[in-house]
């Protein structure tokens, strides 16, 4: 496979579950205790799919796809309350803070483009409060109204793109996921996009993103045109 040309970019915008927050396993875990205590399974490839999207919407395949008699709502309330127990310790995940810190140092502007509600990103950065104070912004796609359609739509990366003061234009944004839903949605907005994947993906399901990589810790700033690490 040819190597992707990478653009130099200006501006930067964060997913969060997955990437920065180390919450996914706890997600996948929640959801897998709910399905199984109707003795139903939570396959990797429904995860798969639910990964990145809004909170209803993941509520509304895990139900369909794990074939749970209950209703979205009622999952819900089992799904924030389990939350609410587990997500007040999450770790960061290894090279988000160096990164983030490192662009905010060097007056690159990055905003937070996360599915997650307003509610749940501040239960889940409670422990992190200062390190995403240095975001210029946040869009939360659960609660945003001017998010109309959560990824694999493009949505909340041009919302996120537009509420920064400059107004830079989506080829100068650099997107940083974990999902195949958050490349898709950064690609459709016009946006290259880092991606580190959660191991179990297949390459393929990594194949449109622009750059893969193993962590955050292993991301070049000076490919993109961004000022590079001093050590």
């Amino acid at each position: 496979m040819a190597q992707k040309v990478l653009r130099n970019v200006t501006h930067c915008i964060f997913d969060m579950d997955g990437l920065l927050l180390d919450t996914e396993r706890i997600y996948e875990d929640i959801t897998r205790q709910i399905a199984g205590s109707f003795g139903r399974p939570y396959p990797v490839a429904v995860r798969f799919r639910v990964m990145g999207t809004t909170e209803r919407c993941s509520a509304e395949i895990a139900v369909d796809e794990c074939q749970l008699p209950i209703s979205v709502n009622d999952f819900l309330k089992r799904y924030h309350k389990m939350c609410g127990e587990r997500l007040q310790k999450v770790p960061l995940l290894e090279g988000a803070e160096r990164l983030l810190r490192h662009l905010h140092t060097h007056k690159v502007p990055i905003a937070l483009a996360t599915s997650s509600g307003a509610e749940m990103v501040e239960l889940k950065t409670t422990h992190h409060r200062e390190l995403f104070e240095l975001f210029h912004h946040r869009v939360c796609g659960s609660s945003d109204s001017e998010v109309k359609e959560g990824k694999p739509a493009p949505d909340i990366f041009l919302v996120a793109a537009g509420r920064f003061s400059d107004k830079p234009t989506p080829e100068n944004c650099l997107v940083f996921e974990d999902s195949p839903n958050g490349v898709e949605a950064g690609k459709s907005a016009g946006m290259q996009v880092v991606m580190v994947p959660d191991e179990r993906l297949s390459p393929e399901r990594c194949a449109n993103a622009t750059q893969v990589l193993r962590s955050l810790e292993d991301f070049k700033p000076e490919q993109f045109g961004l000022p590079p690490f001093s050590n």
